[in-house]
């Protein structure tokens, strides 16, 4: 069974960073795709970034481009997203979530994402 592990949240003032970490306990989605959620309250979970561990395609919803980087150690068992320039709006639950592949057209959609974690939470407020 995939277990998936977040940790790296906490408290930031705007302007500030975070870096949150993903562990990946299976091998098989270690070549797969692997993306980055978050939920705030009242809100529905959405996307902000995936990648596909096998190769090196990125996707980042609109909202982060430019602030915010997915990424994975050599060794594929960890998953990284860095959050920089973090604004309030980007406080929330933000989950790591595994599907066996991703493309332009999928990534973003939480239909194919077999696997979660259980969230680990980002305020950004002064």
């Amino acid at each position: 069974e995939v277990q998936l592990v977040e940790s790296g949240g906490g408290l930031v003032q705007p302007g500030g960073s975070l870096r949150l970490s993903c562990a990946v306990s299976s091998y098989t989605y270690r070549n797969r795709c692997m993306g980055w959620f978050r939920q705030a309250p009242g809100k529905e979970r959405e996307a902000v970034a995936a990648m596909s561990t096998g190769g090196s395609a990125t996707y980042y919803a609109d909202s982060v481009k430019g602030r915010f980087t997915i990424s994975q150690d050599n060794a594929k068992t960890m998953v990284y997203l860095q959050m920089n320039s973090l604004k309030p709006e980007d406080t929330a639950m933000y989950f790591c979530a595994g599907r066996e592949w991703c493309s332009t057209g999928t990534w973003s959609t939480l239909v194919g994402y077999n696997y979660w974690g259980q969230g680990t939470q980002v305020t950004v407020s002064s």
